[in-house]
């Protein structure tokens, strides 16, 4: 694993992921007989997806038979040919979230909500000051950090090749490959002359959230920037408010600023983790199946707590947020949410591509729907043009006072009379 500190594709922001396995209704041995192995399969495979599962009955007032018809009738020389025709079709239905996914995209997309990579588990970036190819951090237990990759190495070469050219996607891409296999790199550090390091790869686990205890004004708070919700962002949300609750704190900051989304079952397991009681979420599908997800007492803790939202933070944001504003379990701080309402089911194809489908549409606890609408924050702070221009050259920036929406979040636990634990101590820890 290789992550891009900048730059990212936030996928998860067009998609709330349900898993779910490929589940396509059997097709006529006729019609089957002749597609198998060509690209034709692909194209059956994702209409009857789309056919089983897609939230409009109506198919966007489509003739989603005769799409079929039509699919099936024409000859495709090679996979993109069918690739094409498969988008062109979609694009009836009149949802942007519903989409095809080519293997690489759909390689990449399953990697980031499962918060999984095979590399070697270093962040880079290239310098801004120098252009070079540098180390940001190597990701705990990771081949990179056993090797003793650390800040602001230099990285020349990959495989003998030269980085001066290269992007950060495809340096990235160059790190990437199969688990337990080779990769040198040629790190150049300060006082010492250009060396190599030669990294075997294995899976990663990404970390889905940092954490640190900040003192303001008194207060002892507890900070959690949660970047996406992927399968392992609920048991980090948990050993990140466990560890936090043992360091004599007073109140909590979750910062959702800029979250796409992710998984439905994240969000609902990191709710619970806040809520002791009350509802979360319900989804409905085309047919008026109503499923409810509820707190269930397994809360981790009962202190006082703020949600920072911005315009970017989005699918399953909104639900995690929502749920806390609408139990007054939370005070939101920021600006109304991005409004996306509905939830996708991930289905693999034959293939190795992917297809991603609108299946049902949730609502918070109000019952409002918020698709386009997003959710209103309790205190309205926004962030003006510099304020955005100074954070965005200094990201050491946010989560201070020089960040306009997060001294707002500490006013609002001053103001709400939180009590400091006695006993503090004046160190501050970070991890």
């Amino acid at each position: 694993m290789t992550k891009i500190r900048q730059n990212t594709i936030p996928v998860g922001l067009f998609v709330a992921l349900t898993s779910s396995s490929l589940l396509i209704s059997p097709v006529n041995s006729e019609v089957k007989k002749g597609i198998e192995n060509s690209p034709k399969n692909v194209v059956d495979e994702v209409w009857q997806i789309v056919n089983s599962e897609f939230v409009d009955r109506d198919f966007n007032h489509t003739d989603w038979l005769k799409t079929r018809e039509e699919l099936l009738s024409r000859n495709y020389s090679n996979n993109q040919e069918a690739y094409n025709a498969i988008r062109d079709s979609l694009k009836k239905l009149g949802d942007k979230y519903t989409r095809f996914l080519d293997p690489e995209a759909f390689s990449d997309l399953t990697s980031q909500t499962s918060g999984e990579l095979s590399g070697v588990g270093v962040r880079i970036e290239i310098d801004k000051n120098t252009g070079v190819l540098t180390v940001v951090d190597a990701v705990p237990k990771s081949p990179a950090e056993v090797a003793g990759l650390k800040s602001g190495d230099q990285i020349t070469k990959i495989n003998d090749q030269s980085t001066a050219l290269m992007s950060l996607e495809q340096a990235s891409e160059a790190m990437r490959g199969e688990i337990g296999t080779e990769i040198v790199l040629e790190i150049s550090r300060v006082q010492n002359k250009p060396f190599p390091v030669t990294l075997t790869r294995a899976q990663i686990e990404l970390p889905s959230l940092s954490y640190s205890v900040k003192e303001e004004d008194g207060l002892r708070l507890g900070y959690i920037k949660l970047d996406e919700f992927t399968a392992h962002a609920a048991e980090q949300m948990q050993k990140a408010i466990e560890e936090m609750s043992q360091d004599k704190i007073s109140a909590f900051v979750l910062d959702l600023r800029g979250n796409p989304g992710g998984l439905l079952f994240a969000s609902v397991d990191i709710a619970r983790m806040w809520m002791p009681t009350g509802l979360i979420v319900r989804t409905v599908d085309r047919k008026g199946g109503d499923r409810e997800f509820s707190a269930n007492n397994t809360a981790l803790t009962d202190l006082p707590l703020v949600v920072l939202v911005d315009e970017n933070s989005a699918s399953a944001s909104e639900i995690l947020t929502g749920a806390l504003k609408d139990n007054k379990r939370a005070t939101i701080v920021g600006t109304t949410t991005f409004g996306k309402g509905v939830v996708q089911s991930l289905h693999s194809l034959s293939d190795g591509s992917g297809l991603a489908v609108t299946m049902s549409r949730y609502y918070p606890p109000s019952g409002i729907n918020i698709d386009h609408k997003g959710i209103t924050p309790n205190i309205a702070q926004d962030l003006t043009r510099d304020d955005r221009l100074r954070l965005s050259k200094n990201p050491d920036l946010i989560a201070t006072p020089e960040d306009p929406q997060y001294k707002k979040a500490v006013n609002v636990l001053k103001t709400s009379h939180v009590i400091p634990p006695t006993n503090m101590t004046e160190s501050v820890s970070s991890r």
